[in-house]
């Protein structure tokens, strides 16, 4: 039998995992529940177990000696409030899986049971990864803090998986090279000096600071960038006054960053500088700051054409799909900078598309085989034949 056939064979148990996740949703570093049940599964399969790894993930092995493969898979939820109509809707007030790493989780789970029925030369290590929607009070995520806990110790490659509710079931989109952006976010304070509304020119108005600010923010990658350099620079909050015939003393703004290369990063943090120096300019002052996000998701040639090879074996290399890529943000960067690594996109598309972050999502079952067929197959090869 192929691995696909095993894992189709397994399906009810995959589905049985997966909409149990979904019933009961935990946010980043809460998932205490999900955890302890995966972990409980995996060591009565006779992996040596790890709990609490960065918090609340789980590291379990099976195996021995090098190389080691790792396989990643993200167990936290969001805070949506679920919409849909369906007898495993999430059982967790304003909490659901609304971007499938109940499935994530699922199929790694199947693919631990799959591997642990093999024998094989080397050692598969598996990586449940706490918050990687949200950082801690430190603005951390998951990835950062199981990789300081150790996780990626002695590990040769890592792949991973996120369903794409816009690829139909039986392909999958898979690309060397920059596959997600790095995020940061910034905080910025405009100060003027308020007063009446009927008396601007007695005030420092930083309302007329921030709209100045805001052009040249948005100026940045078309203006002060290299036009093939991918960033994004968007404002996503502006908050300021209280009464509408009142001139405030300040207004504070904040938005998110994106990047694919560390040398943009630093640009873009030094366009962000340059554009609030105009409220100095114009005679007021500004405040600002950073928080340093995720890195970009940088999928590794050798390991994308290795997984790119299982899939066609399993699906058809007709199945096999280039990336739609964006700058949306996904930690799993972080392991794949320790040692080569790949995320392949895995369709679940139903009749009716679902988006990812949305209180509808939902997705297609018939997939959880598929994706956990391609995580098996994809780390033996990696053990037998290297990169």
């Amino acid at each position: 039998m192929t691995f696909l056939e095993k894992a189709d064979a397994i399906l009810s148990q995959l589905s049985e995992w997966r909409r149990d996740f979904h019933m009961h949703p935990e946010l980043g570093f809460q998932e205490v529940r999900t955890a302890a049940r995966v972990a409980d599964l995996l060591e009565g399969w006779g992996y040596r177990v790890r709990r609490g790894v960065g918090r609340t993930g789980v590291v379990a092995d099976i195996g021995s000696g090098k190389p080691m493969v790792a396989i990643r898979a993200d167990m936290d939820a969001l805070p949506l409030q679920e919409g849909n109509p369906v007898a495993y809707a999430s059982q967790n007030p304003g909490v659901m899986h609304a971007c499938g790493h109940d499935a994530h989780t699922a199929m790694a789970l199947g693919a631990a049971f799959l591997l642990s029925q093999e024998k094989f030369s080397g050692t598969v290590r598996f990586l449940f990864q706490p918050a990687e929607e949200v950082g801690d009070d430190e603005g951390i995520s998951g990835a950062p803090r199981m990789v300081a806990d150790g996780a990626m110790e002695g590990v040769d490659a890592v792949i991973a998986l996120h369903v794409d509710p816009t690829t139909p079931v039986g392909d999958i989109r898979i690309e060397a090279g920059p596959a997600s952006g790095g995020v940061d976010s910034w905080f910025g304070r405009i100060l003027g000096s308020g007063g009446h509304g009927a008396k601007p020119h007695e005030t420092v108005d930083p309302f007329y600071l921030a709209a100045h600010v805001i052009l040249a923010l948005n100026a940045i990658p078309s203006r002060r960038l290299n036009p093939f350099d991918q960033a994004v620079i968007s404002v996503g909050s502006l908050h300021g006054g209280f009464a509408e015939n009142v001139i405030p003393k300040q207004v504070d703004i904040s938005g998110t960053l994106r990047f694919t290369e560390a040398t943009v990063q630093k640009r873009i943090h030094a366009e962000i500088r340059r554009a609030f120096e105009l409220a100095r300019a114009l005679g007021g002052d500004y405040e600002l700051r950073f928080e340093i996000g995720c890195l970009p998701m940088i999928n590794h040639s050798g390991v994308v054409g290795l997984i790119s090879s299982v899939a066609a074996d399993l699906l058809g290399a007709e199945h096999v799909l280039p990336m739609l890529k964006e700058l949306g943000a996904e930690d799993f960067g972080t392991f794949s900078s320790v040692a080569p690594g790949a995320m392949f996109t895995l369709g679940v598309r139903l009749p009716e598309e679902r988006v990812l972050h949305s209180p509808l999502f939902d997705l297609d079952e018939r997939a959880l085989p598929i994706g956990t067929a391609i995580l098996v197959e994809s780390a033996l090869r990696i053990l037998q034949r290297g990169l």
